[in-house]
């Protein structure tokens, strides 16, 4: 099976901070928890956050943020914002990604937004960070080693992983699990394994 990190490798930048953006123009008070995600956001790049200080930082962040949209009079729904950035946004799915029936996509981005990229790909196989719509709770993220933990769990501790892409080391659990990996920078694909 091949399987494929999301954002930065088939799509072109970051949903979940797209996202953000494109929602702050329907109702622009969520704006507030840009920032706050943001510095978690760098302080992982950087090495300087837990997986635990993730966790907590980015799913009180993204509940509120959620929640607030979910209340907001200028918002449908959270489903038809995503919706709609899709409708928007899509093409920035770079063109060199061809789906097959068994990839699978394997972000730490939320099931909410690539859910309904991975549903217009045709991809059947989503590994996310999960959001409950009932509560806008965030009950998982599917940051750094939790990628390897929970494709395990759901595909079983002998599947193969035949590719795997990737715009970011930080994902070498995935990498050494693979067969085979990939670098994506831009359209630019390099062999790392």
């Amino acid at each position: 099976m091949r399987v494929f990190d999301f954002d930065g490798t088939i799509y072109d930048g970051e949903s979940l901070f797209d996202l953000y953006l494109y929602s702050a123009r329907h109702d622009p008070k969520v704006f507030r928890y840009i920032a706050p995600v943001l510095r978690y956001a760098v302080k992982y790049k950087l090495g300087r956050a837990t997986l635990e200080q993730m966790e907590y930082g980015v799913g009180r962040m993204a509940e509120g943020y959620l929640t607030e949209l979910n209340r907001s009079r200028r918002v449908a729904s959270v489903e038809q914002l995503v919706n709609d950035f899709w409708d928007r946004n899509y093409p920035r799915i770079k063109p060199w990604y061809q789906p097959e029936p068994d990839d699978v996509i394997l972000t730490a981005s939320f099931d909410l937004t690539v859910g309904e990229a991975c549903r217009r790909l045709g991809v059947r196989n989503l590994v996310a960070s999960k959001v409950d719509l009932e509560t806008m709770r965030v009950t998982y993220l599917n940051f750094n080693t939790n990628k390897g933990r929970r494709f395990r769990e759901l595909y079983g501790p002998d599947a193969v992983v035949d590719e795997f892409y990737t715009d970011s080391k930080f994902d070498q659990p995935m990498i050494d699990m693979a067969r085979r990996a990939f670098m994506v920078k831009g359209d630019t694909i390099t062999r790392v394994k």
